[in-house]
C-alpha cells in the first residue's frame, strides 16, 4: 500500500505536486481561476510555492480591499439610454466630455519613451534567442504528459470506490468496530423469510470485496510494472549480499582466534604488573595513612609543650592543620572520634590563655619603672601573642590594654605625690592620712614641682604606650599586607587557569570521546599541560613505578594538598622576624577597624593623662589656691602646663581639650582677680589724686623709652646704682614732654602688665583685651567725674577745680591716647584672624579719649567767656585808657597762660587761645553794639582802638603767643 501511495498518480508529495504543476501549465485545460492581485501582497512565511496572490481572508476579512466592489461589466458597457456606443464606459457617469479632457502630466512622473528600455531590450534578446533554440530541440512531451495524466485520472477513480475504512494504517479485523463496519451482521442472518435476501446480499457483500481486492491488486501490479527494473535488481543484489555476509563471519571469526592469541601472550603479563602495581601503591597509600595517625595521635603531647613555652601561635597552627586532615584524610576513623572536640577545648583553652597572657604583658609593660627608657617590653612576645589573638579572631584585645592604662595613670600620680610627701618635713603624715590633704598642705614651689615631676612621667608614659601601640598596629599591617599580597596572586593565577582551560576542556572531551591526545593534536601544538599528559599516556607499560620514597613523600605530610597553609617572613619595625600564614580569615575591613581602633588608644591615653592632670590640678585648687597665685607664679604654671599639652599633642598627634579647657578656666579666674586688682587699685588712685603735676621716676622713664623702642614689657629689676638718677619734671615721649599726674604713670604700669601677661598666657588674650579696654573706660569715666564732674571736691577736699587741673587732666588724657595705637597693634598680633572684630573696642575708646579732651578744652574756653560776659557788660567807653576792664581782662588772661603753658603744648595753647580770643571778640562786638560805638573814628572809637591796642599787646607778649593772628577787626559792625 506504501509503495501504491508513493506512485499514485495523485499528488501526495512536493515533488509530485510539482511535477503535476508543470503538466497542467503545458496542457494549459486544467489552469485554476486566478484572483486579482492583492493590492499589499503579504510577505513570504514558509516555502516559496505557498505564495499568495490573493487577500488573506484570515489578516484582510475585516478591511475593505478593491476586491469588495462589484460590477456587472456587460451592463456598463451597454448602456441603453445612450443613443450611440461610446468609447469608454466612463462617460457613463461622467459625461462625453470625458474622454476629450486632457490631463495635466505629473510633475512628479518622469517622461518614459523606449529609449528607457533600450538597455532591457539589449539584454533580454540573446536570452530570448537562446530560449527559443533550447525549445526547438527538445521533444515535445504533451502526449506522456497525457496518457499520464489519463492514467493518475483513471487510478484515483479506481481507488475512490474502496472505502476509505480499507485505507487507515491501523486497520485490523480484531476490532470489533472494525469487524462490524467491514461484515455487517445482517448479512448473516437466516432467521424469518429473509434467508434468500439475506443469501444475495451476502454474496454481494463477497462479490463486492473482491472487486475492491482486484482494484487493489490491478494498482499494485501497476505500481510494480513502474519500478519492475529496480524490484529485480533487488532480487539480483540479494545473492551477492549472502556471499558478503558469509565471507565477512569468516573474517571475524579469524580476527577473534588472533586477538585471543594476542591477549595470551602480550596482554596477560603487562595486565599482571600493573595490578602488582596498584597493589603496591595501594599498600603504601596505607603505610602512609598509618604514619599521618601517628603524627596526629601526636598532636595533643606537642600543642601542651608548644603551651609550655608560649608558643600560642605554633600550638594554633598546629591544632588548625590536625582538625584539617582529621576532616580531609583521617575523616571517618573510628579510633579518632573524639579527637576533633577535644581539640576544639584545647583551642578554647588557649584562648583564655592568651587573653590571660596579654593581660599580664600589658600589667608589665605599663607598671615598669618610668625611666627615659622608652623601648619595647619583649618585643617578640608581644608579636607572638597578636599574631594568635589575630588568628582566633579576638580583635577587642586592645580594651584589655586600654583599662590597664586607666590604672596605671592612677598609680603614677599617687606615687609621685607619695614620694615628694615623703620628703617634706613640714607634713606629718600620722596627723594629716589623707592623700590629697597632704598634698594641699604643699607650697606653690613644692607642688609646681610635683606638678613638673607627674608630666616628665606622663610623658614617658605615653612614650612608651605608643611604642607598643604601633608594634601591634605594625603586626595588624602585615597581616593586612599579606592578604593584599595572596589576593594579588589568586588573580594572577586564575588569569593563568583561563588561558589554558580551552585546552583542558578540550582534552576532557576527546578523553571521554574515546580519542588519543596525539590524534587530535600535533607534537608541535600541544601545550605544556597536554604534552605532560601525553608523555604519561605514552610510557611504556614495562617502565618501573616509582619509588616507594616518591609516593610517600606527598602522602607523608600533614597538609593536604587542600589545607596546605602557605607562609611568607615578615619583619616588624622592632627587627622581630615573623611566619604569617594564610589561614587569618579576617577581611581587610576588619583588619583596618582594628588599626583605627588601636590609634584611637593611643589618642585615650593622651586624653587619659589631661583626665587624670586635671583632677590633680582641680583637688590642689579646692582652697583657692590657685587664685590666690601671683603674676608670675600663674605664668610658671600656664607655661608648663602648655609645654606638657604641646608634648602629648607630639606624641599623640592629636589634641586632647581637657586639660587645656582646666587650664583656660583658671585663667579665665586668674585674669578676673587680675583685672579686679588692678582695677581696684586705679580706683584708690583715683580717689586720692589730687590732680597735681607730678614728678616722673627715671623708672618710669626708662619703661617708657623701652615702649618706644618697640618693647612693651615691664623691665627687669636693674641692681640699685652708685648715683640714683634724680626724677624729672615731664615723662618725654618720643621728644614730646607730657605733664601727668602720678596715677596715670601708674596706669601705664598696669597697661603693660596686661600686655605682658598677653606674651606669657597666650589663650587670654581675648579676655585681657576685654578687661584692659574696660580698665581704659573707667579712667576716663572716673577721671571726668572727678575733674570736669568736680568730683574730686568731695573726694580729695579740693577747694576749686582750676584751669591747672583742667589741663594736666587733658594732658593725662593725651598721654593715653598716645599709647592706644601702641596697645592695639600689640594685641592684634596676638589675635586670631577671626577676633579682630574686638579690636573695635580701642576705636570707641579712642573716640571716648578725644571727646573728653574737647570737653576740657570747651571747658577752660567757657571759663574764660563767663568772665568776659561778667567784665565786659560793665565796660564804658570813657578815659582813662586804658580802661580797668581792659586792665582785667589782660590779667585773667596773663593768669590763664601761665597755668597751662608748662602743661599743653605751644600749638595746643595758640588753638585754646584763638578760641578764647574769638569768644573775647564776640562779647566785646556785643557790648559796643550796645553802647552804640562804631568805627567813625570818633572820640570813642578812639578810646575803643586804645583798649583794643592795650589788650592787643598784652596777648601777644605772651609766652608762645606773638605770631597769633587775632583779627580784632571783626569787633566793629560791618557796613552794609
Amino acid at each position: 500500500m506504501a509503495s501504491s501511495h508513493s506512485s499514485s498518480p495523485v499528488p501526495q508529495s512536493s515533488s509530485s505536486d510539482a511535477f503535476f504543476k508543470k503538466e497542467m501549465d503545458a496542457t494549459k485545460r486544467f489552469r485554476p481561476v486566478q484572483s486579482l492581485p492583492d493590492v499589499c501582497p503579504k510577505e513570504p512565511t514558509g516555502d516559496p510555492n505557498n505564495l499568495r496572490d490573493s487577500p488573506s481572508l484570515v489578516v484582510d476579512q475585516h478591511r475593505w480591499t478593491i476586491y469588495h466592489s462589484k460590477v456587472n461589466l456587460p451592463a456598463a458597457l451597454n448602456d441603453p439610454r445612450l443613443a450611440k456606443r461610446e468609447s469608454d464606459f466612463f462617460t457613463k457617469t461622467w459625461g462625453v466630455d470625458f474622454v476629450d479632457t486632457e490631463v495635466t502630466p505629473s510633475f512628479y512622473l518622469p517622461q518614459i519613451t523606449k529609449e528607457h528600455f533600450a538597455l532591457y531590450q539589449q539584454e533580454i534578446t540573446p536570452r530570448e534567442k537562446v530560449h527559443e533554440r533550447c525549445k526547438n530541440v527538445c521533444t515535445p512531451k504533451d502526449t506522456f504528459d497525457r496518457a499520464l495524466l489519463h492514467t493518475h485520472d483513471k487510478s484515483r477513480t479506481d481507488l475512490e470506490q474502496v472505502p476509505k475504512i480499507f485505507m487507515k494504517p491501523d486497520f485490523a479485523l480484531e476490532d470489533s468496530l472494525t469487524f462490524n463496519a467491514v461484515l455487517p451482521w445482517s448479512h448473516f442472518s437466516t432467521a424469518g423469510g429473509k434467508g434468500n435476501r439475506d443469501a444475495a446480499s451476502s454474496k454481494l457483500l463477497q462479490e463486492k470485496l473482491s472487486h475492491y481486492l482486484d482494484i487493489v491488486e490491478v494498482n499494485i501490479a501497476h505500481q510494480i510494472s513502474l519500478r519492475s527494473e529496480a524490484f529485480f535488481h533487488a532480487m539480483t543484489s540479494q545473492h551477492e549480499l549472502q556471499d558478503y555476509l558469509r565471507k565477512t563471519s569468516q573474517a571475524v571469526k579469524l580476527l577473534r582466534e588472533k586477538i585471543s592469541k594476542i591477549d595470551k601472550v602480550m596482554c596477560e603479563g603487562s595486565l599482571r604488573v600493573l595490578r602488582l602495581s596498584l597493589t603496591r601503591n595501594n599498600c603504601i597509600k596505607a603505610y602512609n595513612k598509618l604514619k599521618l595517625m601517628a603524627t596526629v595521635h601526636q598532636t595533643q603531647p606537642t600543642v601542651q609543650l608548644l603551651l609550655s613555652t608560649s608558643e600560642f601561635v605554633g600550638a594554633l597552627d598546629l591544632i588548625a592543620t590536625t582538625q584539617e586532615v582529621l576532616q580531609q584524610e583521617l575523616q571517618g576513623i573510628h579510633s579518632f572520634r573524639h579527637l576533633g572536640s577535644q581539640l576544639c577545648e584545647l583551642e578554647k583553652l588557649i584562648d583564655k590563655m592568651m587573653i590571660a597572657e596579654f593581660s599580664t604583658y600589658a600589667r608589665n609593660d605599663l607598671n615598669r619603672p618610668l625611666e627615659d627608657d622608652c623601648q619595647i617590653l619583649e618585643e617578640e612576645r608581644l608579636v607572638s601573642l597578636v599574631f594568635g589573638l589575630l588568628k582566633q579572631r579576638k580583635l577587642n584585645f586592645y580594651e584589655i590594654y586600654g583599662d590597664e592604662m586607666i590604672i596605671t595613670a592612677k598609680n603614677i600620680i599617687k606615687q609621685c605625690v607619695v614620694n615628694t610627701v615623703s620628703q617634706i618635713e613640714e607634713i606629718d603624715t600620722e596627723v594629716v592620712v589623707k592623700l590629697a590633704d597632704q598634698m594641699r598642705m604643699m607650697n606653690f614651689p613644692q607642688w609646681f614641682d610635683l606638678l613638673k615631676n607627674i608630666f616628665s612621667k606622663f610623658t614617658i608614659f605615653l612614650k612608651r604606650i605608643k611604642a607598643t601601640l604601633n608594634t601591634i598596629r605594625s603586626v595588624v599591617f602585615l597581616v593586612l599586607d599579606k592578604n593584599q599580597k595572596t589576593r594579588d596572586l589568586e588573580d594572577t593565577l586564575q588569569k593563568n587557569s583561563t588561558k589554558d582551560s580551552t585546552v583542558d576542556t578540550e582534552v576532557a572531551y576527546l578523553t571521554h570521546e574515546g580519542m588519543f591526545i596525539s590524534d587530535a593534536f600535533s607534537e608541535g601544538d600541544l601545550p605544556p599541560v597536554a604534552a605532560d599528559t601525553t608523555s604519561q599516556r605514552n610510557t611504556s607499560p614495562n617502565s618501573e613505578p616509582c619509588s616507594s620514597d616518591s609516593v610517600s613523600e606527598p602522602e607523608c605530610t600533614t597538609d593536604s594538598s587542600s589545607s596546605k597553609e602557605q607562609t611568607s617572613s615578615s619583619v616588624t619595625p622592632g627587627g622581630v622576624e615573623m611566619m604569617i600564614s594564610d589561614d587569618m580569615k579576617l577581611t581587610d575591613l576588619e583588619l583596618v577597624r582594628l588599626a583605627n581602633n588601636i590609634q584611637e588608644l593611643l589618642y585615650n591615653a593622651s586624653d587619659i593623662c589631661h583626665d587624670r592632670s586635671v583632677k590633680f590640678l582641680m583637688a590642689r585648687a579646692k582652697d583657692g589656691f590657685l587664685e590666690k597665685l601671683n603674676s608670675n607664679e600663674f605664668v610658671a604654671l600656664s607655661r608648663l602646663m602648655e609645654g606638657f599639652i604641646l608634648d602629648t599633642e607630639q606624641i599623640c598627634g592629636r589634641k586632647s581639650m581637657s586639660l587645656r579647657g582646666a587650664l583656660q578656666s583658671q585663667a579665665n579666674r586668674f585674669v578676673n582677680r587680675f583685672h579686679e586688682e588692678r582695677k581696684t587699685k586705679l580706683s584708690l588712685l583715683l580717689d586720692n589724686e589730687r590732680w597735681k603735676q607730678a614728678e616722673v621716676p627715671a623708672e618710669f622713664q626708662d619703661l617708657v623709652d623701652s615702649v618706644s623702642d618697640g618693647r612693651i614689657s615691664l623691665p627687669e629689676k636693674k641692681p640699685a646704682a652708685t648715683e640714683e638718677r634724680k626724677p624729672t619734671e615731664f615723662l618725654i615721649v618720643e621728644g614730646q614732654k607730657y605733664a601727668t599726674v602720678g596715677t596715670v604713670l601708674l596706669l601705664i604700669r598696669i597697661i603693660l602688665e596686661y600686655c605682658q601677661c598677653v606674651d606669657n598666657i597666650p589663650s587670654i588674650t581675648t579676655d585681657m583685651l576685654t578687661r584692659l579696654s574696660d580698665l581704659l573706660k573707667y579712667f576716663n569715666s572716673r577721671s571726668c567725674q572727678l575733674v570736669l564732674g568736680a568730683g574730686a571736691l568731695q573726694v580729695v577736699g579740693l577747694k576749686t577745680i582750676t584751669t591747672k587741673n583742667l589741663a594736666l587732666s587733658s594732658r593725662c588724657l593725651q598721654l593715653i591716647v598716645h599709647y592706644i595705637p601702641i596697645i592695639r597693634a600689640h594685641f592684634e598680633a596676638r589675635l586670631q584672624p577671626k577676633q579682630f572684630s574686638m579690636l573695635r573696642h580701642f576705636d570707641h575708646i579712642t573716640k571716648d579719649y578725644h571727646d573728653h579732651i574737647a570737653e576740657i578744652s570747651a571747658k577752660l574756653v567757657a571759663i574764660m567767656d563767663s568772665l568776659f560776659d561778667k567784665l565786659l557788660s560793665k565796660y564804658e567807653v570813657k578815659a582813662p585808657v586804658p580802661s580797668a576792664c581792659f586792665r582785667n581782662i589782660c590779667k585773667q588772661m596773663a593768669k590763664m597762660h601761665e597755668a597751662i603753658y608748662d602743661l599743653l603744648p605751644e600749638e595746643q595753647t595758640q588753638m585754646l587761645f584763638l578760641r578764647i580770643n574769638a569768644s573775647y571778640k564776640l562779647h566785646l562786638k556785643r557790648q559796643l553794639a550796645h553802647l552804640n560805638v562804631v568805627n567813625d573814628g570818633g572820640p570813642l572809637n578812639g578810646l575803643v582802638t586804645s583798649d583794643v591796642a592795650f589788650y592787643t599787646g598784652n596777648l601777644q607778649a605772651l609766652k608762645g603767643l606773638n605770631n597769633l593772628d587775632l583779627n580784632m577787626a571783626e569787633i566793629w559792625e560791618q557796613k552794609r
